[in-house]
């Protein structure tokens, strides 16, 4: 069994579809943002590749969600938010539920509005999280709400300026996220009542979404805070690692991401910078050796793919962010490419797709030679900064304003 398969059979709850149509939670089947793509074009007509439906959406950057026939997704609606079930075939509503989700907003001038939390598709559940931390589950056939949650207790220090951003994560019958604050670091919540299963460590919140991952045949639960990644079991709660990681202001973003060689990748703009740690189990306790640390590797509040030893995303915070290749294993840049501006980016297969925050597309093959870009064309306006959603060979994508399927098949 490959390392992929391993992680969808750990980390999914029932049986998805065989034919690589669902994308259920943040960074798709394995939280990695990699999928073993195929029968994807290498080449699109001038104007892009062909649109299947297009439509307006409310303002948001959470990411789409699918178990290939619906699509799920959260918009805002003045103090309210919305979460939203489309047609993966048609772009319709298929229901769209209003509830109050108060936050003050203090960072939309420049990054614009909430919700920026994916939401996840747990069994016949959809679970979401609002900006102000209010964790919502609702049927997924129907959009009706069955439980909420205040995760962070209204408690204004566990509120970060720009809204919570963590996307969570399911293990077995339980929601796993961070919360902030004494005792409350992180928690597990039961997925049919809401309830709290565990609370655990003293961790503040940075904004990034936690990872599931098999450490030696264990799981481990990864969390990436202000000032710290650790290491949890997932059944309890209770601390088995922790390493620093400071940024200013504990700006921690981007999602960790974890390979099979045991080597985790972690990385933040702000001074934070980036670093590898290799985590192992002997004699029944967590080991964690870094591996390298560089400051000059940066990478703000986009995502990384890992394809065998590189590492692939824009590197920079403030400034230009060229589109880079970093040695996981030395933390040494391979290559820059500076025509892809800052972006988001799927794995698929032996290709990326990289979308620009300006709306370009690209269809790319990565080497250690440099970035070959095989099709390029603007599908979308400008703050394209949610990841996009491979369902087969459709693309799902959003700006501020709309949504959209691109049909990427050959």
């Amino acid at each position: 069994m490959t390392w992929l398969a391993l992680a969808i059979v750990l980390w999914l709850p029932g049986l998805w579809p065989a034919d690589g149509t669902a994308w259920p939670q943040w960074g798709g089947p394995a939280r990695n943002f990699v999928v073993e793509a195929r029968d994807l074009a290498t080449t699109w007509p001038a104007d892009g590749p062909k649109r299947v439906w297009q439509r307006t959406l409310g303002p948001g950057f959470s990411a789409i969600v699918t178990d290939g026939q619906t699509l799920y997704t959260l918009y805002r609606e003045g103090n309210t938010d919305v979460a939203i079930a489309l047609d993966a075939a048609t772009g319709n509503t298929k229901w769209q539920t209003t509830y109050d989700a108060p936050f003050v907003e203090t960072c939309s001038e420049r990054l614009g509005p909430v919700p920026r939390a994916a939401p996840l598709i747990a069994g016949d559940r959809l679970i979401t999280v609002s900006a102000g931390g209010l964790m919502n589950s609702f049927n997924r056939q129907t959009g009706e709400r069955q439980w909420h949650l205040d995760l962070l207790e209204t408690k204004s220090d566990a509120v970060r300026a720009c809204g919570y951003s963590a996307s969570p994560l399911i293990f077995e019958d339980t929601i796993i996220t961070t919360a902030g604050g004494r005792g409350r670091g992180v928690v597990s919540v039961n997925a049919a009542t809401g309830r709290i299963v565990w609370q655990s460590q003293d961790f503040e919140n940075g904004y990034s979404s936690p990872v599931l991952i098999d450490l030696d045949g264990q799981p481990e639960v990864i969390v990436f805070t202000y000032g710290e990644a650790s290491g949890l079991n997932p059944k309890t709660g209770a601390l088995e690692w922790t390493y620093a990681h400071a940024s200013d202001q504990g700006v921690n973003v981007a999602t960790p991401v974890w390979g099979p060689d045991h080597l985790l990748f972690l990385s933040s703009a702000y001074n934070g910078g980036s670093r590898v740690l290799r985590l192992g189990r002997k004699d029944g306790k967590v080991t964690v050796e870094e591996v390298w640390a560089n400051r000059r590797v940066r990478i703000h509040f986009g995502n990384v793919v890992r394809v065998g030893s590189r590492i692939y995303g824009s590197n920079g915070d403030f400034g230009s962010a060229p589109f880079a290749a970093i040695d996981v294993t030395t933390g040494d840049t391979v290559w820059r490419d500076r025509q892809v501006a800052r972006s988001t980016l799927v794995g698929a297969g032996d290709k990326l797709l990289i979308l620009d925050e300006d709306g370009a597309l690209a269809l790319a093959t990565p080497s250690d030679s440099g970035l070959t870009v095989h099709a390029k064309a603007t599908v979308l306006g400008a703050r394209a900064w949610t990841v996009p959603t491979l369902s087969g060979t459709t693309l799902f994508l959003r700006d501020s304003t709309q949504i959209l399927a691109l049909n990427l098949g050959r």
